[in-house]
C-alpha cells in the first residue's frame, strides 16, 4: 500500500473455488481478527464462490460438476479434468 500511496484499505475481493477447501465463514472470522487494532481495521472481505467445472477429454465436453460427481453427463466418462473451482485468488483491493 505504501508503494502506491494508499493510506487505508476499504475492501478485498476474493474468488474462492468450491473445491478449494476454504470455509468462507472461517476465513471471514480470521480476517476480522487479523485486521482488528491495525490501520486495516474496518476493511471488508468480499468473497465470490467459483463453481466447479470439468472437462471430459474423451468427448471434449465442458460441464458443471454437481455434488462432486466427476462423471461426464454426455458420455459417462470418468477421466474428468477439473478446469475451474480450485482457485483462491485476490481479484481486487479497494484502497483510499
Amino acid at each position: 500500500m505504501s508503494r502506491h500511496g494508499a493510506t487505508g484499505l476499504r475492501s478485498v475481493r476474493l474468488n474462492i473455488g468450491e473445491m478449494s477447501a476454504i470455509v468462507p465463514e472461517s476465513l471471514s472470522f480470521c480476517f476480522e481478527i487479523i485486521v482488528q487494532g491495525t490501520p486495516l481495521e474496518g476493511a471488508k472481505l468480499l468473497m465470490d464462490r467459483v463453481a466447479l467445472k470439468g472437462y471430459c477429454p474423451h468427448c471434449e465436453e465442458t460441464f458443471d460438476i454437481k455434488d462432486f460427481v466427476f462423471v461426464c453427463p454426455a458420455c459417462g466418462g470418468t477421466a474428468i479434468e477439473t478446469i475451474q473451482g480450485q482457485e483462491l485468488s485476490i481479484v481486487e483491493m479497494e484502497v483510499e
